[in-house]
């Protein structure tokens, strides 16, 4: 039998699992809501890499 994979989960390039988790939870929540209309995915990314930067992190931290 085939094993099942997992779908998967976009990566916001250059941030860390911290971040990544923040997008997933950002992105799920705007869409849910109906924020953002299709642009859920873009907002999420720009707001994680947005605190990302104001933190002072280098790329991959």
């Amino acid at each position: 039998m085939a094993e099942k994979k997992k779908p998967e989960k976009e990566h916001v390039a250059g941030v860390g699992e911290k971040e990544q988790r923040e997008y997933e939870h950002i992105k799920e929540s705007a869409e849910e809501s109906g924020r953002y209309g299709e642009r859920a995915e873009e907002v999420a990314a720009r707001t994680v890499l947005k605190h990302h930067k104001e933190k002072g992190h280098k790329k991959g931290e």
